[in-house]
C-alpha cells in the first residue's frame, strides 16, 4: 500500500465512525507539533495527528525519544507523518510543501511522498529534564473573534466582501466573497468558519493569488475538480479556525456531508493529501508567512 492510500484509509475510518477530521475541534492544549523542533506540523500532518485520543501537542520519532534518553512504552502504537522526498541523481533532499509526486526533466528531479512514524508524548517515558524544557502551550489567551478580524485585515490582495441575501459564496469572475448578514448566522464561529470556506479557501485560487487550477476552471457540480477545490476550501478553513483559536462550525446533514466525503476519496485517493497541500499554501499566503514548519 503506498503513502497515498494509508492516509486515504486513514481518513476513511474517521469518516465512517462519523469524525470529520478537518472539522474537528482544536483542544487548548495547541496544534500538533514535534517535541525537537517545536514547530506544528503542516498539510493533511495536522488533521492526522488532531484526530487521535492525546491530549498533548507533541510528538516525536522513537528515535528523538532514545536521543532525549527516554523511550516509547511497550505496546504504544504510532501514528503516520506524510513528507516530501526529493529524488536528484547527485542526491536526495525532502521537501514537505509539494503538490504530488511529480518529474521535473530540466532539474532531473522527482518528488515522492513518503512517511515516518511517530509517537505522542503520552505515550512516552521520558526525562523530567526534558519535559520541563517544553513550552507551555496554550491557544485561546485572546479573542478569536478578534483574531479573524485580525487576519482578515493583514490578508494581502483580499477579495471584495459583500454582505448580501442568504448564502455564501464566491465568485472568481467579480472576484467577490458575498457572505448573509452576520446575524443570519447561529454564532460568530459559524460566521466565520464559513467566511474562511469561501475567502481563506476560493478566494486564494484566483490568478492575482495562487493561480490555483481548481478555481480558475469552470467545472460542474459534482465533478472530480470541484470536490477537489471543495476540499481546499475544508481545509483552509480549519487551519484558518486553529490559527484564530476557534472550532468550525457544526455540519448540517453532517451523515449525508460524511457520504459525499467517502465517494470522493473513494474515486481518488491522492485528493485528501494534495488538497491540504493546496489549503497550507492559500493559509501561508494569507498569513503573509514563509514555509518555517513541520
Amino acid at each position: 500500500m503506498d503513502t497515498y492510500a494509508i492516509v486515504t484509509e486513514k481518513m476513511v475510518n474517521l469518516l465512517e465512525q462519523g469524525i470529520v477530521p478537518w472539522r474537528r475541534p482544536w483542544t487548548s492544549s495547541g496544534l500538533p507539533r514535534n517535541v525537537v523542533s517545536k514547530k506544528p506540523y503542516r498539510g493533511v500532518n495536522l488533521f492526522l495527528l488532531s484526530a487521535t485520543k492525546y491530549v498533548s501537542p507533541f510528538w516525536l520519532t522513537m528515535k528523538q525519544a532514545n536521543e532525549l534518553g527516554g523511550a516509547v512504552r511497550k505496546g504504544e502504537h504510532s501514528e503516520i507523518v506524510v513528507f516530501w522526498k526529493v529524488d536528484e541523481i547527485a542526491g536526495a533532499q525532502t521537501k514537505d510543501d509539494a503538490d504530488t509526486d511529480q518529474a521535473d526533466e530540466k532539474n532531473r528531479r522527482r518528488f515522492v511522498l513518503r512517511y515516518y512514524r511517530v509517537f505522542n508524548l503520552e505515550q512516552c517515558e521520558l526525562p523530567q529534564a526534558v519535559l520541563g524544557k517544553l513550552p507551555k502551550i496554550a491557544m485561546h489567551h485572546h479573542d478569536p473573534i478578534q483574531a479573524c478580524e485580525k487576519i482578515l485585515a493583514s490578508m494581502p490582495n483580499p477579495p471584495e466582501i459583500v454582505h448580501a441575501g442568504d448564502k455564501a459564496f464566491y465568485s472568481p469572475i467579480t472576484d467577490r466573497v458575498t457572505m448573509p448578514l452576520r446575524g443570519l448566522f447561529e454564532s460568530a464561529e459559524e460566521y466565520w468558519s464559513t467566511f474562511w470556506h469561501e475567502c481563506g479557501g476560493h478566494a486564494t485560487g484566483h490568478p492575482k493569488r495562487l493561480n490555483r487550477k481548481s478555481i480558475c476552471e469552470a467545472a460542474p457540480f459534482g465533478s472530480p475538480i470541484y470536490s477537489f477545490e471543495e476540499m481546499v476550501a475544508e481545509c483552509s478553513a480549519a487551519y484558518l479556525c486553529a490559527e484564530a483559536g476557534i472550532s468550525p462550525a457544526v455540519i448540517h446533514n453532517q451523515a449525508a456531508y460524511i457520504q459525499g466525503w467517502l465517494a470522493a476519496l473513494h474515486s481518488n485517493q491522492r485528493m485528501v493529501v494534495v488538497a491540504a497541500a493546496q489549503a497550507q499554501k492559500a493559509v501561508d499566503y494569507i498569513l503573509n508567512r514563509e514555509n518555517t514548519v513541520e
